[in-house]
């Protein structure tokens, strides 16, 4: 028989215990955050605002499952998935423990409600459920977790599971969780889901909610993923926006659920509250076009595609400053995308963003043949 919680039940339960959080800003550090293993990452840039032993390998429970939601949403944007799939539960999948939607052998559900009870309820046997109809085992989609972590630059991690579940050499780091954290936020309909408060699955048989309590009492927040075993302690990758700024704050082996959210609350506080988002630009001296020396045209179109951003400590006077590297003229012959110089950024005399100036046509080298060829072209013309 499928178990379920009363709509009623879940609300009371869970309106009783959410806290509301207030924190001094500028009295977050080490000794502040309770969590053992701490960082805070602002999305964009991928520079970090705050650490605490932001490489210790440690457990993390359930937010294991932002890799497997990663690799979910990516098979998703290459058509390997679809929101309609029909998913059914294997035994292993229905033998997890833990939070769990409760799945029968042999239950189906679609993909979309899968996702649901994944990311909301953190449900173990959904995430197996996915892995396997994705990859045909756990064990082979806990393959392609380990790949994926490989080639972010995760080095603090080895998965051997995809749900979180505890398990012996089953780390990572608070680093390396805002490394797949801000991976994962880049696929913007996860957000879809980490931003359900309550739903149901089964027709209405069976009610969710989520386990980021955040989710009621803290302004901007996006998601991300909450985690409890007894060998992680409580986690959470908390992820907000409030304007051009996005952060994600990672929070490791709290002693307990409040600990948890009032230490992620404290860092994405202290991140608003400290630092702002510059959107670059290019310069608004930069030429438009480029002399040619010896070439069938006398100039030749140029461009710069600056698309990035700089994160600015709201207590520094530092200003950004940028400087172009282009020579007067280019020797002949030109490509179009052929690099002819730099536009740098700096901040307080170091560098920080750097972008090429680029052709946007060609440029042939003066001869007696193209010479030829463009006069012989004049005249057929006339």
């Amino acid at each position: 028989m499928i178990k379920k919680l009363s709509l009623a039940l879940i609300i009371a339960i869970i309106f009783t215990a959410i806290p509301v959080f207030s924190v001094d800003v500028n009295a977050v550090t080490e000794e502040t955050i309770t969590a053992p293993s701490a960082v805070l990452m602002e999305t964009s840039s991928g520079k970090i605002l705050f650490e605490k032993n932001p490489h210790e390998q440690r457990p993390c429970a359930s937010i294991t499952k932002v890799m497997t939601m990663l690799l979910v949403c990516e098979a998703i944007d290459n058509g390997k998935l679809s929101l309609d799939d029909t998913i059914t539960a294997s035994a292993h999948a229905a033998s997890m423990g833990g939070s769990d939607i409760w799945l029968e052998e042999g239950e189906t559900m679609s993909a979309d409600d899968m996702i649901k009870a994944t990311v909301v309820a953190s449900a173990n046997d959904a995430a197996v459920a996915l892995a396997e109809h994705l990859c045909g085992s756990e064990e082979v989609f806990v393959e392609k977790m380990n790949e994926k972590a490989s080639q972010l630059g995760m080095k603090d991690t080895v998965f051997k599971n995809c749900n979180g579940l505890d398990e012996d050499g089953h780390i990572t780091s608070a680093y390396d969780v805002a490394v797949m954290s801000r991976e994962l936020m880049k696929h913007e309909m996860i957000f879809d889901y980490t931003s359900i408060w309550l739903d149901n699955l089964r027709d209405g048989k069976t009610q969710i909610v989520n386990t980021n309590k955040l989710l009621k009492t803290y302004n901007g927040i996006t998601g991300l993923k909450t985690g409890t075993t007894n060998d992680a302690g409580c986690c959470m990758s908390a992820s907000a926006k409030r304007g051009d700024m996005s952060l994600v704050a990672v929070v490791l082996g709290c002693n307990s659920g409040k600990e948890r959210f009032s230490d992620a609350a404290a860092l994405l506080d202290y991140g608003f509250a400290n630092f702002s988002v510059t959107q670059l630009k290019a310069p608004e001296d930069l030429p438009k076009t480029i002399k040619v020396e010896n070439g069938m045209q006398g100039n030749i179109g140029i461009g710069c595609d600056v698309n990035a951003s700089i994160v600015l400590d709201k207590n520094s006077s530092s200003k950004i400053v940028s400087k172009i590297d282009l020579p007067e003229s280019i020797e002949a012959p030109v490509v179009s995308g052929q690099k002819l110089g730099t536009v740098t950024y700096s901040l307080d005399g170091n560098a920080v963003k750097s972008f090429e100036i680029t052709a946007l046509q060609d440029a042939e080298k003066i001869s007696f043949a193209s010479v030829f060829s463009a006069l012989l072209n004049s005249i057929i013309s006339l």
